[in-house]
């Protein structure tokens, strides 16, 4: 799809990276390849988002049930991680780029979390691409410490039980300040969010490709952009709004 005829946006992109094992699985490699080629697809998907103009775009990079994968594959998912905020940190922060992290930081790795701080420290200021890396996120998780939060707030007796509304629930959850996505993309074929941004997902398009995640790229990617600009969005209501930017 030429660039140019990108005349409508979403302003919030979030990406289910599914397939990796699956796409080393058919070429008779070891899965630990099917991460390191997804690597590569993370950082096309990331320079095509800030070449288009996207506001936020959220990667579902380790959910809080990756843990129970075989202890190898999560070391081989680590080291990938240190080894792209290493290796990556220095150009997202000189393209102007914002790191964010959602998820439970509590009793992460001395190795992990350190990185994960720094990424974000580093790139707070910028101005450009907001970059949600979701990392031990799962949305179950993400509510109920919310929900904890704000039940320790009506037990102090801070508020009132009437006073727990959509909007308080939003300024609990780990998106705060960040607008729920407009387009969630899911790679593999496979067509479920797994506990990815269920609250923030109300009202998002969804679009589920066959492609294995480590095939995603600049293509593919403007090719499900131009799926969403062709949806109309009511939001509950009668009345389709366009799929502009910013909606």
């Amino acid at each position: 799809m030429p660039e140019a005829s990108l005349a409508t946006m979403p302003r919030h992109v979030a990406i289910i990276m599914d397939g990796n094992g699956r796409w080393a699985r058919a070429r008779g490699l070891p899965r630990t390849m099917g991460h390191k080629k997804g690597v590569e697809a993370v950082r096309d998907v990331v320079r095509t988002a800030g070449d288009i103009g996207i506001d936020y775009l959220t990667l579902f990079a380790f959910s809080s049930e990756n843990w129970r994968r075989p202890e190898a594959e999560v070391s081989d998912l680590m080291g990938l991680l240190k080894a792209f905020i290493r290796r990556d940190l220095a150009d997202l922060h000189r393209e102007n780029v914002r790191i964010k992290v959602i998820g439970d930081r509590e009793n992460l790795r001395s190795d992990i979390l350190p990185l994960l701080l720094e990424a974000e420290e580093t790139t707070r200021n910028n101005t450009a691409l907001t970059l949600v890396i979701a990392f031990n996120y799962g949305s179950r998780d993400e509510m109920a410490r919310a929900m904890q939060k704000i039940a320790s707030k009506v037990r102090a007796g801070l508020i009132e039980p009437q006073a727990i509304t959509p909007e308080l629930i939003d300024a609990h959850l780990d998106t705060v300040g960040i607008p729920d996505p407009d387009l969630i993309i899911r790679t593999s074929g496979e067509e479920r969010l797994s506990n990815f941004l269920l609250w923030q997902a109300a009202y998002s398009e969804l679009v589920f490709v066959p492609e294995f995640w480590p095939d995603f790229n600049r293509d593919l990617f403007l090719s499900t952009i131009e799926t969403y600009a062709g949806r109309e969005r009511r939001f509950g209501g009668l009345t389709a709004k366009p799929a502009l930017m910013g909606q």
